[in-house]
């Protein structure tokens, strides 16, 4: 116990050493030592649970699966968690606030997800009691595509959660008001904590991570949204016409290269929803954690009836900080406009010499002599906030406009938004490698306590792979919304389409159903970089619908024309050998 004590109390001061350097380049923001206080209170709430919890698992099901009989309403909460939160908090009140409402209209097709999949889907699933999903995919199709398909979850996974990481972690910046260049300890410190805590609790410490951190970040959606109506004096932030901001959004788009519509926002969502219920292991395992079918649907209706709530709420904070940052447009310093012209031709410079980033009031001063530290300080607070992009909107508030303390406990928020993604993503990961290819091709079966340490060494290189592959992730262009659709859509529909041929196809024929995989996976890839080749220039909204449609119809096309050649072959040998 003492060994213990120790450890913990070297860990409290290895954690609180970040916040303190974090708090050394806090450039006059909003953020105090209690908001330090409040965010170091809830890191350590997460890894103290982590650990409860590990004390209690005796096997590899207990850590993957909870032991089958979690609360359906737990395992519905982090299911939303996981597939949307962060997501969600950073994108909805970007795209809302920069483009226009539209994306919460494809909260309309939730009913029809829960019908798919809820209804007709999933007791086929819940049929077969597995760890990893792909093990689903041998029966039918082969050991190849069981292997298949648990790479490109890997794959798919990796870079899912190394762009929601780097993008959490630019918001983290842009909230504690720091300078960029500690971005990537913001990161490893995000990606440090999730690590510790999901690799010692397994499935259960996550599930019950993610409820509460949903409680926390639609806590500070809703604080937010009650500061900025109290700072309106009402509700008069709510536009009563289409602002200059947004974008044209129609019903439905006069053709493909329309950024967004309604059609596509509730077509595109329908069928990721679907695709990712279906095929992804983050959500197939929290479904077997769950005590059959009928407690799995009830899953799903909370996961879909929670997103509908928050994705609405979000919608509203994007409105609300489009109508406060409008109303507080900063003007122009009081400075002689010779200075103003100077500033500028310097920042100029400065940009192009420092990767794009921006001048601190210390660098002002240092090579504008002739700058007082008010004139300098006046140039960059105005400067920085013209630069604000919509995506934005949502960290800078928390940094600057929410007393302390308060502020605290949203960056608490943002930082479980972050980590439900993450710790999700490291656990189910963690499930497919060890089931599908160290257990797998094992001679010896491993006890249970060597599945459990092996379980936990692997769930920490696979998070230190993602904090080190969110520093890849600046190459794809976009906001984040557009990010996060090329990245999920490359491989969700190609994966789905696998668990399809092998649950609903009577006889599929590997050959097709690689043919049509590749087909799938190409249109996918061609219509996510295509615009960056000036190839076309198709929405990132169709590459979903379009790559699943391609997959499937070049599949079943195949396997019936295969299934006929074979059947005919077969009735030839017969008939040339009726013997037989």
């Amino acid at each position: 116990m003492k060994t213990l004590r120790n450890t913990l109390t070297a860990l409290m001061l290895f954690l609180c050493l970040p916040a303190y350097v974090l708090a050394a380049g806090t450039e006059g923001g909003g953020i105090g030592v209690l908001d330090y206080g409040v965010l170091g209170a809830y890191i350590l709430g997460t890894i103290f649970l982590g650990y409860f919890i590990s004390r209690k698992q005796k096997n590899r099901n207990d850590y993957f699966t909870g032991g089958g009989n979690m609360n359906s309403i737990l395992i519905g909460v982090s299911l939303f968690a996981t597939l949307l939160s962060t997501i969600s908090y950073l994108g909805m009140p970007g795209e809302a606030a920069g483009k226009g409402p539209v994306h919460s209209v494809g909260l309309l097709g939730h009913p029809i997800i829960f019908v798919v999949f809820g209804v007709l889907m999933l007791p086929k699933y819940m049929n077969h009691r597995v760890t990893s999903a792909y093990e689903l995919l041998e029966a039918k199709l082969g050991l190849g595509f069981r292997l298949s398909g648990g790479i490109m979850f890997l794959l798919l996974r990796l870079i899912w959660m190394a762009v929601l990481l780097k993008a959490a972690g630019d918001a983290m910046i842009t909230m504690l008001d720091i300078d960029p260049s500690w971005s990537l300890l913001v990161v490893a410190l995000i990606g440090l904590v999730a690590i510790i805590y999901t690799s010692l609790g397994g499935l259960q410490a996550v599930v019950i991570t993610d409820a509460l951190q949903t409680l926390l970040l639609y806590g500070g959606a809703i604080t937010v949204l009650i500061i900025i109506t109290i700072d309106f004096g009402g509700f008069s932030w709510i536009p009563t016409e289409w602002p200059d901001e947004w974008q044209e959004q129609p019903i439905i788009p006069e053709d493909l290269t329309v950024r967004v519509s309604w059609l596509g926002a509730i077509v595109t969502g329908v069928i990721w929803y679907v695709a990712t219920l279906g095929s992804d292991q983050t959500t197939v395992q929290r479904f077997m954690a769950t005590r059959d079918a009928r407690e799995a649907r009830k899953a799903v209706l909370w996961q879909l009836g929670v997103s509908v709530v928050v994705g609405i709420t979000l919608c509203f904070v994007g409105v609300a900080l489009l109508a406060h940052y409008k109303k507080t447009e900063p003007t122009v310093p009081d400075l002689a406009p010779a200075k103003m012209s100077e500033y500028e031709r310097f920042e100029e410079v400065f940009l192009s010499n420092n990767d794009d980033a921006l001048p601190t009031v210390e660098d002002t001063m240092h090579f504008l002599t002739t700058f007082s530290e008010e004139d300098a300080t006046a140039c960059v607070k105005y400067s920085n906030r013209l630069q604000l992009d919509a995506d934005q909107y949502f960290p800078h508030f928390i940094a600057h406009g929410l007393p302390t303390g308060l502020t605290g406990l949203v960056i608490a928020a943002m930082f479980a938004a972050a980590m439900s993604s993450l710790d999700s993503g490291v656990n189910s990961i963690t499930a497919v490698i060890s089931t599908d290819f160290i257990e797998r091709f094992r001679k010896d079966k491993m006890s249970d306590r060597q599945q459990l340490f092996t379980a936990r060494i692997i769930a920490v290189l696979v998070g230190i792979v993602v904090v080190l592959g969110s520093a890849l992730t600046g190459i794809i262009q976009g906001n984040i919304m557009e990010v996060t659709a090329t990245a999920v859509n490359l491989l969700t529909t190609p994966i789905f389409g696998l668990f399809v041929y092998a649950l609903y196809f009577k006889n599929p024929q590997p050959v097709a159903v690689a043919i049509a995989t590749l087909v799938g996976i190409s249109t996918a890839v061609f219509l996510a970089f295509g615009q960056e080749f000036e190839i076309h220039e198709i929405s990132f909204q169709w590459i979903g619908p379009f790559a699943l449609t391609a997959n499937l119809l070049v599949g079943f096309l195949l396997n019936t024309a295969m299934n006929r050649f074979l059947s005919n072959e077969d009735n030839e040998q017969v008939s040339a050998n009726p013997g037989v």
